[in-house]
């Protein structure tokens, strides 16, 4: 992809080294080879998205450079990319439009991933600069904490995880429901945090309170149908170790399969994820996902959102 000196500077200031991804940088214990290189590969190409994203001249380029990208972690490259555009929106002192004509294009099959994006550019950006890029999607905007939170105990694992450290999200209304959604986002990132090892990861959330192991659970068992790199047997173990929370480890499942199925990226892997979890098909697990949001009640800035409750029904479909 060519690019402007403008871009070319952007990307130097702006995108972080591809060792940052690696599970040694991040110390992450994988003794498997075959799940380090899973890992590994979905940061590097992250970045590898981020870096389009970032210097590229227009929308068209941008999508002509991602399109190619391996379709098992091609999502991965658009979440990568929605997060440098929401970086450049960042910068722009008015009319932001980056991640906008993103979504209107290629972008509108990924927009569960690039929502997450934009809530990796939050983790980097000053808090005074949120509202250039806060989505306006009044259901999907709780992605974006999710990708908050995914980027906080990716990177800050000894705060987030270890630790257990909750944020204050005034910004986001009901602010009592952020806390939850940036749960579902530290979940996703155990299943890279834990080397995807399912002991490891039941293990992790049993040492979180109670009130907080549901979206836990809901955000690994996302992660690991998303991003995979294990086998039906892992599946299987980190399913039955979900126990009294197996229905909120079958949406996050559910809610991988509907992003994956959406983007046109459906892997094996995601098949066998979606009978493990949910016991139907990816186009059945889908479909409970589209049915629950039929109908949802509009935000009114109090508790439950509307994302909850579409949760809340999915769960029910899947008990």
């Amino acid at each position: 992809m060519e690019t402007t000196w403008a871009g070319r500077l952007r990307n130097r200031v702006f995108t972080p080294d591809h060792s940052e991804v690696t599970m040694a940088k991040r110390g992450f214990p994988v003794t498997d080879p075959q799940r380090r290189a899973n890992l590994e590969n979905v940061g590097s190409t992250f970045l590898e998205g981020f870096e389009y994203g970032i210097a590229g001249r227009t929308i068209p380029e941008i999508e002509s450079s991602l399109e190619p990208i391996d379709r098992q972690v091609r999502g991965f490259a658009y979440e990568g990319c929605t997060m440098a555009l929401a970086v450049r929106d960042a910068l722009r002192p008015v009319r932001p439009h980056w991640v906008r004509d993103f979504l209107a294009g290629r972008g509108a099959a990924h927009i569960y991933m690039a929502y997450i994006g934009v809530g990796w550019a939050m983790a980097r950006l000053p808090r005074m600069r949120w509202r250039a890029v806060m989505p306006a999607d009044p259901l999907l905007r709780w992605l974006a904490l999710d990708g908050y939170g995914f980027h906080q105990a990716y990177f800050r694992t000894t705060e987030y995880v270890r630790e257990q450290r909750r944020d204050s999200l005034p910004l986001w209304a009901p602010a009592s429901y952020a806390g939850r959604a940036l749960d579902q986002g530290i979940g996703r990132a155990l299943w890279f945090v834990t080397g995807s090892d399912a002991e490891q990861t039941a293990a992790t959330i049993g040492r979180f309170a109670p009130d907080r192991r549901g979206d836990l659970w809901s955000g690994a068992a996302l992660a690991s149908v998303y991003a995979g790199g294990v086998g039906a047997d892992d599946l299987k173990q980190l399913a039955a170790a979900a126990g009294e929370y197996r229905t909120h480890a079958a949406q996050g499942a559910a809610f991988a399969a509907k992003a994956r199925l959406l983007a046109g990226l459906v892997i094996p892997h995601t098949e066998v994820g979606a009978r493990v979890y949910c016991g139907m098909s990816v186009e059945e697990a889908a479909a409970v996902c589209d049915r629950a949001r039929e109908g949802l009640p509009p935000d009114t800035g109090q508790a439950p959102p509307s994302f909850e409750i579409w949760r809340e029904r999915i769960r029910g479909q899947l008990e």
